[in-house]
C-alpha cells in the first residue's frame, strides 16, 4: 500500500461545483434521511481518495445498493476515517479551533453521534465556513448551525 495526499484543491472545487446540484454518478440520499456523507464522500473521491471495498466495514459506492454504510452514514463515516489502517481515506480527530479547508465536520447530538456532515472550504475570521448537502450550502460559517457538539476530522492521506 501506498500513503498519498488527497488533492485538497479538488476536493473543494468539486464541493464548489456540486453544492446546490446533484452529481448523477451518485444516489441522492435525501429521500433516504439525507445526503450530506454522501456529498463528503464524493468530494473526497474527487480529491483522489481510493475506495476500500471491504464488505460492511469498508468505504466505497457503486450503486444505491452496492455501498458501504460509511459512505453515506455520518456516523459510520466517522468510525471508518479514524480506524481505517487498510485503503482508503483515513484522518484523525482535531480541534475544531485548527479546523482548516478540506477537514470535515461532524456535528453531533447529546450522546456524541454524528448526525449532519460538512465540508470545510475556508476560514474567515479563524472561522470554519462551509459546504453541504441536505440543506444544501456553500461558504455558510459554521456558528449559523444550532448543535450540541462538533468534532473536526482533518483527513489529508489516503491509501492505494
Amino acid at each position: 500500500m501506498t500513503v498519498k495526499p488527497i488533492d485538497i484543491n479538488a476536493e473543494l472545487a468539486y464541493a464548489k461545483k456540486w453544492a446546490f446540484l446533484r452529481n448523477p454518478e451518485y444516489a441522492d440520499f435525501d429521500p433516504l434521511g439525507g445526503d450530506c456523507t454522501n456529498f463528503i464522500s464524493q468530494c473526497l473521491r474527487a480529491g483522489g481518495a481510493a475506495m476500500n471495498f471491504t464488505k460492511d466495514t469498508g468505504w466505497y459506492y457503486s450503486s444505491l445498493n452496492d455501498r458501504a454504510a460509511a459512505w453515506s452514514g455520518a456516523e459510520y463515516f466517522y468510525r471508518f476515517i479514524v480506524s481505517n489502517d487498510s485503503y482508503g481515506p483515513f484522518g484523525t480527530l482535531k480541534d475544531i479551533s485548527s479546523a482548516q479547508p478540506g477537514d470535515v465536520v461532524q456535528l453531533c447530538d447529546e450522546q456524541g453521534r454524528a448526525y449532519h456532515s460538512l465540508l470545510v472550504i475556508n476560514l474567515r475570521g479563524g472561522e470554519p465556513h462551509t459546504a453541504a448537502h441536505t440543506s444544501d450550502v456553500y461558504d455558510i460559517p459554521l456558528s449559523l448551525y444550532r448543535f450540541k457538539s462538533c468534532r473536526c476530522l482533518e483527513i489529508k492521506f489516503h491509501r492505494s
